[in-house]
């Protein structure tokens, strides 16, 4: 069979072009990788940059830090009800922390898993949730050792079986702490702004403070205040306060990569709670 003389040219450009194309195709993607290792090496120079600038304590078990941190982070909660039955919170609705930019820090958490041991409430997941940061001030230990910075809290109702809100609610707070050389504070105050069926969900006002103890290199005992005023419904007029010793250590890894591990329990110390008391567990790897 005679092959026609054009389809040999053909081949031969083919066989030209081909080491052009994967040459061109290489250098695309070197210099994609490239731009991409530049890009991660500026935004870990800025969290380094922004978080010299605040103190280097370590996040409290319930109150929400002041300070900026970026890392993966996972709780668990088992809750005594007054009725004796258990509750297992997986997640407690934690996930990603991350530094965009010098001032800010956005989160995006998992949405908790309940599982509640009772044959009369099913279980499911909870809601959705997001969170920013925006610090207003900072200082570290070498200055004046203080933070203040203010939280957007938001929640959309994605839970299963009633495991969670039956609106989308915002929550502002605003939070700060103070070092006093290895001791620190910091609390926060917020509400929670249901945006429909107000006079079902109420508006809840939680106050959280944590008094922490730097011991050593590694551990971090604390105790924690966890309060809530009910303003509106089902617990319209009641108030609740939780005292939660804890422990937490933080431990390196490799350069910035570190894990934190802590636990503690939630005592009831009001005549009104929803649950009796609670241990809290959590695992954080900040990056």
């Amino acid at each position: 069979m005679k092959i026609k003389s054009s389809y040999i040219i053909d081949l031969m450009r083919i066989k030209t072009y081909v080491p052009l194309l994967l040459g061109f195709l290489g250098c695309a993607c070197v210099q994609a990788l490239s731009a991409q290792t530049a890009f991660l090496d500026h935004w870990q120079q800025r969290v380094i940059k922004t978080q010299a600038e605040q103190p280097h304590w370590v996040t409290p078990l319930v109150t929400i830090t002041p300070r900026l941190e970026q890392e993966l982070r996972a709780d668990v909660l088992r809750q005594i009800q007054p009725n004796g039955t258990t509750t297992w919170n997986y997640d407690n609705g934690k996930g990603l922390e991350l530094i965009p930019q010098r001032r800010l820090e956005f989160i995006v958490n998992v949405p908790p898993y309940l599982q509640h041991n009772s044959p009369t409430v099913k279980d499911g997941a909870g809601d959705e949730s997001f969170l920013m940061k925006y610090r207003f001030y900072a200082s570290n230990e070498q200055h004046s050792n203080g933070i203040v910075t203010a939280f957007l809290a938001g929640s959309i109702p994605t839970g299963s079986y009633k495991n969670g809100a039956t609106d989308a609610i915002v929550s502002p707070t605003i939070a700060a702490g103070k070092g006093y050389g290895r001791w620190d504070v910091q609390s926060t105050l917020g509400a929670a702004l249901p945006v429909h069926n107000v006079d079902t969900i109420g508006r809840p006002v939680t106050w959280n403070t944590a008094l922490q103890y730097h011991a050593g290199v590694y551990l971090w005992p604390e105790l924690e205040f966890n309060s809530t005023w009910f303003n509106g419904g089902a617990n319209d007029g009641k108030m609740q306060n939780f005292a939660t010793p804890g422990l937490i250590g933080r431990f390196p890894l490799h350069n910035r990569i570190a894990l934190v591990v802590g636990s503690g329990i939630q005592i009831a110390t009001s005549q009104f709670h929803t649950f009796n008391h609670g241990l809290i567990f959590t695992v954080r790897m900040p990056f």
